[in-house]
């Protein structure tokens, strides 16, 4: 055992955490804070860049006198980050010119459909393995191009740069190098699959110059150093970046075909591990899991589930009838059923597999005997059932998910994890760390400045936490799943045009 540890920044939708990691895998320090969400409009969700920054700055600092570790014991920095979320600021000094356009916002959706409606839709799929849908990052860029002439003339002139937030973090730690990777880019929908390159025609489709845009480099890569103005004392290699689940899948150690995870988070995202090749999948997208500076990249197919902890917190903050997350679990046993109330939670539309972001969310069922309980119990069980919707459509797509190692904070509620064991009818094995995005960027880091060798030793850092494993009998899961079916399509297409 060394002093030798890696810093990792966690920037998610509505927190940054920054961890400090040591050479055994173990979080030895970690800090954070909650980041608001902006609404200035229905269906709009931008963040504060500078926020987000100032957060960073101040966290690493925090991060680094509870771990007791020297500057001089960090190796490198790694970032794990909300990906399609995208920001546009300066080339000369790094200013945020808008606000950040969150990968929830829907303000793009008439710009995808009469793309749908011209036919793009299908090669689209075909070049980037992406469902054409305003979750991703080009639509969002190009409309906040086509809707500020200044913009677009300064971007024409190579005044501006565009990039999600690892690109934008990568920039400031570094005072102005402007690279990405390909678990981020291949979020954008504007970067070629096969090639990991950014392609002509998509750029030309959205209408988004190149110069715009970050150079591509391998995602466990020192992209460059720290500046003097971060404080830290010295120059600190900035060494990779991984997009958040993408990174909570290498910290789950799926580094082989068949390993699946899911993270609870704000909303839910299952990846499995599909190996070098990526055949696509009807209703799932296909993403880059890693791309190593030799060899060929990995790739993983996706569901995207856009809202499962942003449920339990509209039970918190929107309807006031819990007080904390960690009420629900006792809520839900508290009733034997759910009394045939059922949740759709499509508060940002819903993504996979239905991918409408016309879709709202829809509380059905209610009865005079319906009580706070049996509305507690309906939205975790959305959870549950927006999950089985995924695995069912890999299973279909020929890639059955067997087990499931997940994450997150949803991934401590009892209640949950059982009853999604029970509905899935295979085991779940909850991670040691929860948190586990933040730990799959220290890995990164530490892999690209050689603390840790290769996918073996990182194999051997993971720890499980607890274990479920299904009851059969437990749940009727075919008549369950047909009731959640019908609920679903009860909510669909609510909204007519722009949201």
């Amino acid at each position: 055992m060394t002093a030798a540890c890696v810093i990792a920044i966690d920037q998610g939708t509505t927190s940054t955490r920054v961890l400090v990691v040591d050479d055994r895998g173990r979080t030895i320090a970690s800090t954070g804070r909650e980041l608001p969400l902006l609404c200035p409009h229905p269906g709009w969700v931008e963040h504060d860049p500078e926020r987000i920054w100032a957060d960073v700055c101040s966290l690493i600092g925090e991060s680094l006198a509870r771990s007791k570790r020297s500057v001089l014991d960090v190796v490198g920095i790694g970032i794990a980050n909300q990906r399609e979320t995208v920001v546009l600021w300066e080339r000369s000094t790094g200013r945020p010119v808008t606000n950040a356009i969150v990968w929830q916002d829907r303000r793009s959706t008439p710009m995808c459909h009469r793309l749908i409606a011209d036919g793009a839709a299908p090669w689209v799929r075909r070049r980037t393995g992406l469902v054409l849908d305003p979750y991703f990052s080009a639509s969002k860029v190009a409309w906040l191009l086509d809707n500020d002439t200044d913009l677009r003339h300064r971007a024409d002139r190579g005044e501006l740069c565009a990039g999600t937030i690892d690109s934008f973090l990568v920039f400031r730690l570094t005072g102005g190098v402007h690279v990405t990777e390909p678990t981020n880019a291949s979020r954008t929908m504007l970067m070629d699959l096969e090639t990991l390159a950014w392609d002509e025609d998509l750029l030309a489709l959205f209408n988004v110059p190149q110069k715009l845009l970050p150079e591509i480099r391998p995602s466990a890569e020192v992209f460059g150093e720290t500046t003097a103005s971060l404080g830290l004392g010295r120059q600190v290699p900035v060494a990779g970046a991984l997009g958040d689940q993408q990174s909570a899948l290498f910290a789950q150690a799926c580094f082989a075909p068949g390993l699946a995870k899911n993270t609870y988070g704000t909303g839910s995202f299952l990846l499995e591990n599909i190996g070098t090749q990526h055949p696509l999948a009807d209703d799932l997208v296909v993403t880059v899991a890693f791309s190593a500076p030799a060899g060929p990249a990995s790739y993983a197919l996706e569901g995207s589930i856009f809202a499962t902890g942003a449920a339990v917190q509209w039970l918190r903050d929107g309807l006031g009838i819990i007080k904390a997350a960690e009420e629900t679990a006792g809520l839900a046993a508290s009733v034997a059923d759910n009394d045939d109330v059922w949740f759709v939670p499509a508060l940002s539309g819903l993504g996979a597999p239905y991918w409408d972001p016309a879709a709202r969310g829809a509380l059905l069922g209610v009865t005079r005997g319906t009580t706070k309980a049996h509305v507690v119990r309906a939205v975790l069980e959305s959870i549950a059932y927006q999950t089985l919707d995924v695995t069912e459509a890999m299973a279909e797509a020929g890639r059955p998910v067997g087990e499931l190692r997940v994450d997150g904070g949803g991934s401590a509620n009892d209640w949950l994890m059982q009853f999604q064991s029970d509905l899935l009818g295979i085991p779940i094995d909850v991670s040691s760390t929860i948190e586990t995005t933040g730990l799959g960027a220290a890995y990164c880091a530490g892999l690209a400045t050689g603390l840790w060798r290769d996918a073996k030793d990182l194999a051997q850092l993971r720890r499980s936490g607890r274990r479920y494993e299904p009851h059969p009998g437990r749940v009727d899961r075919y008549h369950g799943h047909a009731r959640w079916k019908e609920a679903v399509e009860r909510a669909r297409h609510w909204a007519v045009g722009p949201p």
